[in-house]
């Protein structure tokens, strides 16, 4: 990455769960940052972040603060990613948006860098971001397609509560806190008490029975691997677990598979880290997969239902890989392809 060069930031949701870790990292991995524009709803618009050992003043986001912004990361929702990210444009700015605003625009390219980053030679602006169990599931199934070919896959999600938000993490403490005291259990944020339960519900329910973040699964797996037949079928589960995705998969591939090969290719696979030793009770957990920049897999098996079939396990950090830093990696890569330079420059050329 050029890191001669240096860019003004702007993070829209920089008070959120996403927009903070989009702070750690951009600080944690050295992006040429010249200038941190926070910017948040007009009732957060006057509090301070921090970055590089200084507070920043968080801006209200609204048509026209774009102008002097050369990419801004978007997390804060789809309401306002569709009403805010055409004006960065308009404006010159590059919009990574985390929401599903425009996941699914034919228009807009669905990037994780690691699969498919020649769709960033297309963008027009808008880059979008997948969803979260999106994500981490595809750094396991991702090698594993490349080398014995995916044709179907069966998804169960175990999906942290930090996922739903940091209301939803201080539910869940809350809900451990009062049942320790033999309290009445608070909840306000998800549709049933999360402590020592889980929850198969994320998002709504659609007519078909699946939820948004299903369909989610499906759609944004096609798309992104380049797959526009490709069979998904996923139940997406809320557990209380504070961090980190853990789907469960069980795929069938066009080619013979086997458990050494496919332990070959996800080690070999930059995006995930091989954890899959039975005899030491190794595999990737949650916990262990918190704050870190690459996918666990293991538990890989030969399925017993399916032929030619794989049943793996995978964790991966939702905040990290399944929002922010994969936000981050997208841009990083345009300003290794030389395709992302700071507006000064441009105009200087």
């Amino acid at each position: 990455m050029d890191k001669t060069a240096s860019f003004t930031v702007g993070i829209v949701g920089a008070t959120g769960a996403v927009g903070q870790e989009l702070l750690r990292l951009l600080e944690k991995r050295g992006f040429p940052v010249s200038a941190l524009r926070p910017f948040a709803s007009a009732r957060s618009a006057g509090k301070t972040v921090r970055f590089a050992g200084r507070d920043v003043v968080v801006e209200e986001a609204r048509p026209g603060v774009f102008a002097q912004v050369d990419v801004a990361f978007f997390a804060a929702g789809g309401s306002v990613s569709r009403a805010l990210a055409p004006d960065a444009v308009k404006a010159g700015c590059l919009v990574i948006d985390k929401s599903s605003a425009f996941r699914l625009d034919p228009e807009i390219p669905l990037v994780i860098p690691e699969i498919n980053p020649e769709a960033l030679r297309g963008h027009t602006g808008i880059i979008a971001n997948p969803n979260c169990s999106t994500a981490v599931a595809l750094m396991g199934l991702w090698p594993l397609h490349q080398r014995f070919g995916l044709r179907q896959y069966v998804a169960a999600t175990y999906q942290s509560v930090s996922g739903a938000g940091a209301a939803a993490v201080r539910e869940l403490e809350a809900q451990v806190l009062a049942h320790t005291k033999g309290a009445a259990l608070p909840r306000e944020v998800l549709p049933h008490q999360i402590a020592f339960n889980v929850i198969p519900q994320v998002d709504f329910f659609g007519p078909n029975g699946y939820t948004g973040e299903e369909t989610k699964m499906m759609l944004e797996s096609r798309k992104i691997m380049g797959l526009p037949q490709l069979l998904v079928s996923a139940t997406c589960v809320r557990v209380p677990v504070v961090r980190a995705h853990s789907v469960a998969i069980n795929a069938s591939f066009e080619r013979p598979v086997s458990v050494e090969e496919a332990r070959e290719a996800v080690a070999a696979f930059p995006g995930a880290q091989l954890v899959d030793d039975p005899s030491q009770q190794a595999y990737p957990m949650p916990l262990d997969f918190s704050l870190t920049e690459k996918c666990g897999v293991g538990r890989i098996r030969l399925d017993t239902a399916l032929h030619n079939g794989l049943a793996f396990w995978v964790s991966g950090d939702n905040l990290w890989k399944g929002a922010a830093l994969n936000a981050v990696q997208i841009a990083e890569f345009l300003i290794r392809e030389g395709r992302l330079r700071p507006k000064a420059a441009l105009a200087a050329i």
